[in-house]
This record gives structure tokens, sequence and C-alpha cells, in this order.
């Protein structure tokens, strides 16, 4: 799912963000209730999780604003206002759920699928294909066409282009590959994430002659589909 986190607590905010990411989710984080109202009236998302007490607007007013527009997206609290008088403004205002904190992210991660379910309508199969651009991969077969043409990447390749194509145009850091290709942590001497990038540019870009993978210098890479 494209999920929406508003939470101005930057290690609660990257928790968060990364193990949503880990599960395959796409998150857009932002640290004050501004700029998430902007981005929750002028994109499309499957799911917002707010925190209450937020920077220059308050996550119960920007859910207000998000349903004034007749925008029906799920929505979760996630805030330190646990009270039931709390919970009941909340879900008054809009919300699908309310979470207290502290919380478990099991239990928040259970939260996110059940409001997933509801909302494609119960449907629980998985996502078996993904296409972007002109790239496309089967995940069952684990192959990648582009235009067409079956391009032949080993394990590590096909993972790291499907967390390329899964990251919607959003910078990945080097960092955050390591997690989600290699399952390891932050390791400044390696240098495999490099190494792995050029042989998959050398795959899918140079025979087509253009660049979709393109390095933020001092941030990451990003992944623009062409086609």
């Amino acid at each position: 799912m494209k999920i929406l986190l508003l939470e101005d607590d930057k290690e609660i905010g990257e928790w968060v963000r990364d193990g949503l990411s880990r599960a395959g989710h796409v998150v857009d984080w932002h640290e004050n209730g501004r700029d998430a109202l902007v981005a929750a009236t002028t994109q499309e998302f499957d799911l917002l999780i707010l925190d209450r007490m937020t920077p220059e607007l308050d996550g119960l007013s920007v859910l207000k604003a998000v349903r004034a527009t007749k925008n029906m997206t799920p929505a979760i609290f996630l805030t330190a206002l646990g009270d039931v008088d709390d919970r009941v403004e909340g879900l008054q205002a809009g919300a699908d759920d309310y979470l207290p904190k502290p919380f478990a992210f099991t239990e928040l991660e259970a939260r996110v699928s059940a409001l997933g379910r509801r909302n494609s309508g119960g449907d629980t199969g998985e996502v078996t294909a993904l296409t972007a651009g002109d790239i496309s991969l089967d995940l069952l077969k684990q192959r990648c066409t582009r235009r067409g043409e079956v391009i032949d990447l080993n394990a590590k390749e096909f993972r790291l282009l499907e967390a390329f194509v899964r990251s919607n145009g959003r910078v990945l850091t080097r960092n955050m590959l390591l997690e989600k290709v290699w399952d390891m942590n932050f390791d400044p001497t390696t240098s495999v994430v490099e190494t792995h990038i050029s042989r998959l540019r050398g795959k899918i870009e140079k025979p087509f002659g253009d660049s979709v993978i393109k390095t933020r210098r001092g941030a990451g890479y990003v992944f623009e589909p062409t086609g």
C-alpha cells in the first residue's frame, strides 16, 4: 500500500517508516501537519497514519480537512493521547482505528493489514506482478521484461530492481537498500550496493540507451521509469 505517515518524532517516524517499508509498503513521511495535509489532498494514498500532536497543524485537524473533501481514505491515529475521550474524538473526526503510544510494531502492522483488506473489498490475494513504465516484474517466476524483452537477472539483482519498482519514484538510501535486499544493517565498508546497481544498470539501461536509476548525491538513488 501507499501510506501517508504524519509523525514529528524522528525516532518513531524512522522506526515506523522503515518497518512498513520492509513489509512492502511505500511510506510518505511528513513531520508537520501542513505538509501532510497538502500531500493527502493532492495525492492518492491507501492509508493515512496520523499523530495528533504535530507542528503547524495537528493530526485531528488534518483528518477533518481531508474528510471535508469527501476523501474517505482509511486512517489510523497513532498518538500518546489515549484516553477514552481522545479516542472518541478521533473516531468521530473520521478515523477508522486508534492506536495509543507506546505500541508494538506487530500490532500496528496487523491493523494496517486489516484496513488494507477492508479497503480492497476483502481481496487477500498477494501481488504477483509489478509494472513501472516499460519494465515488468513477474514475482512468481522471478522474471523481468523490458519492452517485451526478457532480461536475465540473478536473485539479488531482481530483488534490487523490485525494491526500486516498489519505491514509486522515492529516494532509497544505501542503508535502506542494504536492509531491503541483503537484510544487513549499515556497513560503511561494503560496496555491495554500488556493485549491484552498476551491474543492474548494465542490464536494464545500457541495451536500451537510457537511464532509469538516478543517483542523488548525498541522498541515495531514485527509480524513474520511462515508457
